[in-house]
Order: C-alpha cells, then structure tokens, then sequence
C-alpha cells in the first residue's frame, strides 16, 4: 500500500492508501451473516472471486458442522477476506480457517473481516491461529447464555434480512389436537 493522492468523482481531493500489490483477492462469506459484507467488498474490488462457507452449530454438541462448502478451484494463490458480521465464540471462524488451511490456503494469507467480536472469539482465533490477521470495527466483553455477543447486535443476520429465527415448540397433545380438527 502506498499513500497516494486520490480524487472521487465530485472533484474532492484527498489523501488515501492505494494497493500496488498483484496479489490476487478471494472474499470469502460464512453464511449467512457473512454475506452481508460482499456487496461492500465487490464495490472496493470489483474483480475479486468469492466463496462460501455454512457452518451451523449443531444443537445436540454446540459444536460446529460444515454444511456447505464453495471456493475457488485456485483459492491457495489467493488472499482470503474471510467475513462474518459477527464472531461470538470463534468456533464458525475457526472451522472456516480450518477449512481454508485444508486447501493449502497460506494462514499469512487470511484475514478474518468482522463487524463485532467478543474477547472469547477474539482469544480463540488468535491462539489457534497466530498469524491469520483480525479486522473488526468493535470488540465486546461478554457472551450470553446463548453465545450471543453482550451487549451486541442480535443476530446480524436476521436483522439484516428481516428475518426471526422461528422455533416451534409443540407437545403431543399440541399434534393430537390438530389430527382430531382434520
């Protein structure tokens, strides 16, 4: 990167930073918060390929699971932005990195692109992976019960989309009840 004096379409001058490396640029989203930093980064790098990656937390363990995987055939001569809105725990981001390292991603090449992260997320991915490099606009303290981000955002997914995560709660008489009323 060199500083360099740039001018927008309005005619205002101003001081900037220019990349004049020839490295090429992967985004690379976790699903599905993630995918709300593309358009941002498909405005600054109109040419860069982009991926994907569904890791959802299975709710018997709390772990992670990958679900849906796709990158570019090429994606190790690449560096990756890997985005999600937020990291809570770090598990989805760490499973992520897992899975670029698993395709010969250089970890030098990775940069986790987040707008919230909790201390614990942040403690978590640096520890495992000391030279991947952490961009985030805030950190916050605590988690919730949940392993939501306190005070946080919510889900930024589904306050991005206008969407709620619906959780049906039913008990047999519930679905005996609506058999007896067909």
């Amino acid at each position: 990167m060199v500083v360099s004096l740039m001018q927008n379409g309005l005619d205002s001058r101003y001081e900037g930073r220019m990349n004049t490396c020839r490295d090429k640029i992967c985004g690379v989203s976790i699903l599905r918060a993630g995918e709300t930093m593309e358009n941002a980064l498909r405005g600054v790098v109109k040419d860069c390929k982009m991926g994907k990656i569904l890791i959802q937390t299975n709710q018997e363990t709390n772990g992670p699971e990958l679900y849906y995987l796709r990158l570019p055939k090429d994606v190790h001569q690449y560096r990756i932005l890997l985005m999600d809105a937020t990291v809570a725990t770090g598990a989805a981001a760490l499973m992520a990195i897992r899975v670029l390292l698993d395709h010969d991603v250089p970890e030098e090449n990775i940069m986790l692109l987040s707008l919230l992260m909790c201390e614990t997320g942040v403690h978590s991915v640096a520890y495992a992976f000391p030279k991947v490099r952490l961009i985030t606009t805030a950190v916050d303290r605590e988690l919730s019960a949940q392993f939501h981000v306190l005070p946080g955002v919510g889900n930024f997914g589904d306050r991005y989309y206008g969407t709620e995560a619906a959780v049906a709660h039913y008990s047999s008489s519930d679905l005996e009840d609506s058999e007896d009323s067909d």
